[in-house]
Formats: C-alpha cells, sequence, structure tokens
C-alpha cells in the first residue's frame, strides 16, 4: 500500500529547520527482476550521503541521520513490495518517506534544506485521483493517474468496515438502530422486532453517512483529489443522496471493485477520469486566452519570473518533461540561462513553480502538446484587487 502525498506535506517540508537535510531520490520497480537491484541502487546513495556527511562534521549526528536509512537498505520485505519512485527526506529529528506512482530521478543530496521539485512536478499533475471501493460491509481506498492505481492505507479515525464504523451500535437480528444528528453516545434511537431487510438498510446507510465523512475529512480535504465511487448500481445512488463531499464526481464505476483486480479497476478508473481531466485542462487553457487578451496572461519566462517574487501569478503552467537550466533570483526576480544542461545547474521551471506555490498560487504541470506556450511555462496573473488581497495576507512578502 502506498503513503499518499498530499500539498500539505509540501508545506511541511519548505519549513526553516536544522541541518543537514538529506533528500534521497531513486526510481523503484514493481517486479522482478528490475526491484532485485533497487536496494543495491538504494545502498550506492547512502555512501554517497555519508562522503557528503563525513565533510560536514559530526560523526554521532551522522550516525543518528543515518541509522533509519541503514535498516531500510536492508528491510527485505520493503524492496519487495515497492512502486514506481521513492522519495526519503530526513533532518534532525525528522523522517519521510513516500512511495510514488511516477519514476523520479536518482539523487543523493544533503544541504541545509529539502530538495523537493520532483514531488512539486508529482502534485502539479491533474490527472491524479481516488477511487472508493464501497460494499455493504466494507471499503477500500485507492489513489492513481493514468499510468498506475495502488491502494492506500486507511489510518485512524478512518473506518474500513461496518463493524469499526458502528461498534456497538450495529444492530443484531432483533433490533433496528436509527441514528439521528450523527453516531456516538445518545444519538441513537431504538425500535424493536425491525425485518431483517430494515436492519440492514438502516445499518447500510448509516455505515455510508460515516463513511462519507471519514474520507471527505481524512483524504480528500487534504489531498483535494477528485473522487470517483465504485460500486454495485444500487449503493451508488444511495451513498450519492447522502454524500456531502464536494469532490466526488457525478460519474463513477457502477460495479462492487472487489470483482476486479487491480490493472481492471485502473483501466475502468481512467475511463471516468479521462473526460475530467481533459475538461480541466481545456478549462485553464481557455483561461489563459482570456486572461493573455486582457494582459493578465504571461508566457516569456522574465515576465512570468518578475510576476511570481510579486506574488503576482495566481495559475502557473509549466511543462512537465521539459527542463530550462538556469538560475533565478528569488528577490528580484532576475534569470540567468546556463549554456547545455549541467547536473548542477537550477531547472528555473522548477524554480518558478516552487516560487509560486510559497506565493499562494496553483500550479499545473503538462504535456508539451497541453501547454500554451513555446517557452514551456504559462502564467496566469492575478487582478489587482485579488493581487492586493494577496500580498496584505502575506504581509507584503518577499521570496526569500
Amino acid at each position: 500500500m502506498t503513503k499518499a502525498l498530499h500539498p500539505q506535506d509540501i508545506s511541511l517540508l519548505l519549513e526553516n529547520r536544522k541541518g543537514p537535510c538529506i533528500s534521497l531520490y531513486q526510481p523503484t520497480h514493481r517486479h522482478y527482476p528490475g526491484n532485485a537491484q533497487d536496494p543495491i541502487r538504494f545502498k550506492n546513495l547512502l555512501r554517497t550521503v555519508e562522503e557528503a556527511l563525513g565533510r560536514e562534521g559530526s560523526a554521532k549526528s551522522s550516525l543518528e541521520l543515518m541509522q533509519p536509512l541503514r535498516e531500510l537498505a536492508d528491510n527485505d520485505r520493503f524492496w519487495n513490495h515497492t512502486t514506481e519512485g521513492l522519495t526519503i527526506l530526513c533532518a534532525p529529528g525528522f523522517f519521510k518517506m513516500f512511495q510514488l506512482q511516477r519514476p523520479v530521478p536518482e539523487l543523493a543530496i544533503v544541504s541545509d534544506s529539502f530538495h523537493i521539485k520532483p514531488l512539486l512536478r508529482i502534485l502539479q499533475t491533474k490527472d491524479r485521483y481516488q477511487v472508493l471501493s464501497l460494499s455493504r460491509q466494507k471499503i477500500r481506498l485507492f489513489e492513481g493517474n493514468r499510468d498506475a492505481l495502488d491502494e492506500v492505507e486507511l489510518g485512524e479515525g478512518m473506518p474500513a468496515t461496518i463493524t469499526e464504523a458502528l461498534g456497538a451500535e450495529l444492530t443484531d437480528s432483533h433490533l433496528t438502530v436509527a441514528s439521528y444528528g450523527g453516531i456516538g453516545p445518545g444519538a441513537q434511537k431504538v425500535h424493536a422486532h425491525g425485518s431483517r431487510k430494515e436492519e440492514r438498510e438502516v445499518d447500510t446507510e448509516r455505515f455510508m453517512r460515516e463513511v462519507d465523512r471519514a474520507i471527505a475529512e481524512h483524504y480528500s480535504k487534504p489531498s483535494g483529489l477528485p473522487l470517483m465511487l465504485a460500486a454495485p448500481p444500487d449503493l451508488q445512488s444511495v451513498f450519492r443522496e447522502l454524500s456531502h463531499n464536494p469532490r466526488l464526481l457525478p460519474q463513477g464505476i457502477d460495479l462492487d471493485a472487489n470483482a476486479l483486480d487491480n490493472d481492471e479497476l485502473k483501466e475502468a478508473a481512467w475511463k471516468v477520469m479521462e473526460p475530467e481531466y481533459q475538461t480541466q485542462i481545456e478549462s485553464v487553457k481557455e483561461q489563459f486566452g482570456a486572461s493573455q487578451a486582457k494582459g493578465m496572461g504571461v508566457s516569456r519566462l522574465s515576465e512570468i519570473a518578475s510576476a511570481a517574487v510579486q506574488g503576482r501569478v495566481a495559475t502557473l503552467m509549466v511543462e512537465a518533461e521539459r527542463r530550462v537550466p538556469g538560475q533565478l533570483d528569488r528577490h528580484t526576480g532576475s534569470i540567468a540561462r546556463a549554456n547545455g544542461e549541467p547536473q548542477n545547474v537550477d531547472d528555473l521551471l522548477d524554480d518558478l513553480a516552487e516560487l509560486v506555490l510559497k506565493m499562494g498560487g496553483a500550479v499545473l504541470s503538462l504535456s508539451a502538446a497541453e501547454i500554451p506556450s513555446e517557452s514551456g511555462a504559462a502564467a496566469i496573473l492575478r487582478s489587482g484587487a485579488r493581487f492586493m488581497k494577496v500580498r496584505l495576507r502575506a504581509g507584503r512578502p518577499t521570496a526569500g
């Protein structure tokens, strides 16, 4: 099961913290023989980190930082259950790991802050979604994109079964418990001698209400991802009538997901998601065209950079597979391009994306065919009133 990556994680990683900060990125594999080489490559990355830490100084702090990484290197069970990519970020008193559904470049960086650009690229794509698999007795949650779909491990506060959701309030064959105003002590009335069909219907509805609340609170709201429902038609209608989740898509998968294997569920989910994805992309492109006609849409990197440091970019589109070597001055917005693609030179597109996010803007990562620009980026600017509100809310921020 994958540990989902949410926008809130980026905010956490952008916080100032005591270094050294270790950023590890590695493409991984789901199956043999590719995954047989993954732990070897990971140990090679650890050697790079150890060398960098050795240059930093304290042997004691280095030993403490490296301990969880060394333990992971020898964890055979972990390496037999990897996905397409692995990210580990650790610092004194901090450790975060993500298994990703897209490959990432192999990197081992020790610095005074985390390197998060590969994560930004993953979060900025619009083809990500979640699937709620629902039956009368159990739920499962999946997260995916056009290429992959993985089950999400349900955390604390998220009931997976009707028994976990209703507990002692689950009716037996002689009692129908109807809940009024939520699930909890004093929130139910008891009616004796209800039929088994009535009992099941009442319990099913109460189960769905609890699932809807918990999914919205613990998964849809933090992730911001669209949610599609995979359930038989009769449960589809019941759940939709009671759901208050604004992320729930109008179209779902009218099947019991437990009857499908992972590849079949991924294919069915993308058939639902693809039209939604295309609609979103066309909408933002049309918005850019309209903004450009009013002088509020720019595509030259120098103009985008200047607007970004002032907090004027509302939405930035960047070309996902393109790299523009150079350096961005985050105080003035000036950019200096680099010749070729040396590995030690920053990517201007990634720097712009990170800056826009810090300034409260939205970033979309699109394919070359989808982005309405030749430069690799296009930005929709905030109006004057919206711009002033952002600056006041941020205390007239500077990009540092």
